[in-house]
């Protein structure tokens, strides 16, 4: 296991402690004040913590080296437990917006509202810190399951940061109606962020291609690193997690050697394993006839 494999996992890891912590301050919040919004608030962090769950598994599963029954590996785990975190959360707007109906059939001003603001500002900052952790080392480790999460909180946060102000409102102008209005419209975020999660996790379950700068360095790579060969083509490309997948034809005069044309495909995979981390090439060779005049030319 690699080091950015060991702290992804302690990562995760951590990120459970912290939504449990961030789940006890809301929940303290929304005990002592009755708010309706500050509610929706703490549920929503039980989302946080069964995201934190799910993601600890995946992480776990996609570090696994691959075997007979998955010769291409486990990393598209983390995209599966990305889409268990898109449905958890719109299951937490639903249930958001049903408190939200009954506090506008019987609204209801808050109790000790300050006491419940401050702990959920405290729980706010908890959140905000954590969500940048995870965001950067979800980007930098290409972990789906890690960047997920953060994507999560930092909606958590934005959500809270609205109900904060909102109850402000609630106390200085007395207006009840305002509590519930606020948690439904947390639940209406909370739906635009479970959208976009499942929105990118299947994505990469349905092997999107790499982004198109990474491309365009693949195939920089290949045409300055295939001396010898007359053409690439046919080149394809898939993400999987962190993993990167490549394959394409190499086209080679019909005399050349098997040996000479395992050196060139040698010295390809070896600068496009340079350029891009985590990456597994498939080359197959071909003779000078099924030359398509595409793709890139290399003579």
């Amino acid at each position: 296991m690699s080091i950015t494999e060991k702290r992804t996992l302690a990562i995760a890891g951590a990120s459970l402690a912290v939504g449990l912590a961030v789940l006890g301050l809301k929940f303290i919040a929304w005990y002592i004040t009755g708010s309706v919004a500050l509610y929706s608030d703490a549920l929503e962090s039980i989302v946080n913590v069964v995201t934190a769950i799910v993601a600890l598994v995946a992480v776990r599963l996609a570090q696994k080296p691959a075997d007979a029954a998955l010769p291409y590996g486990y990393h598209k785990a983390e995209y599966f437990s990305a889409v268990v975190v898109g449905v958890m959360i719109i299951v937490a707007a639903i249930l958001i917006l049903r408190e939200a109906y009954s506090g506008f059939i019987s609204p209801s001003l808050p109790e000790s509202p300050t006491q419940g603001l401050v702990i959920s500002a405290v729980a706010t900052v908890i959140n905000l810190v954590w969500a940048r952790v995870l965001l950067r080392h979800g980007r930098k480790a290409r972990s789906p399951a890690i960047e997920a999460d953060g994507k999560h909180l930092m909606t958590d946060v934005v959500s809270t940061l609205g109900v904060l102000i909102g109850l402000g409102l609630v106390i200085l102008t007395g207006w009840a109606i305002l509590d519930p209005i606020l948690a439904a419209l947390v639940a209406l975020n909370i739906l635009w962020s479970g959208w976009a999660v499942i929105r990118d996790s299947v994505g990469g379950l349905m092997d999107v291609s790499v982004a198109p700068a990474t491309q365009k360095i693949i195939r920089e790579v290949i045409a300055n690193s295939a001396d010898g060969a007359i053409e690439a083509h046919d080149i394809r490309t898939r993400q999987a997690g962190k993993m990167t997948f490549i394959d394409f034809h190499l086209v080679v005069p019909g005399s050349m050697t098997v040996d000479d044309a395992h050196v060139i495909c040698d010295s390809i995979e070896g600068r496009l394993r340079d350029a891009v981390d985590d990456l597994q090439v498939t080359i197959h060779v071909e003779p000078e006839q099924k030359a398509k005049h595409s793709g890139i030319v290399v003579l």
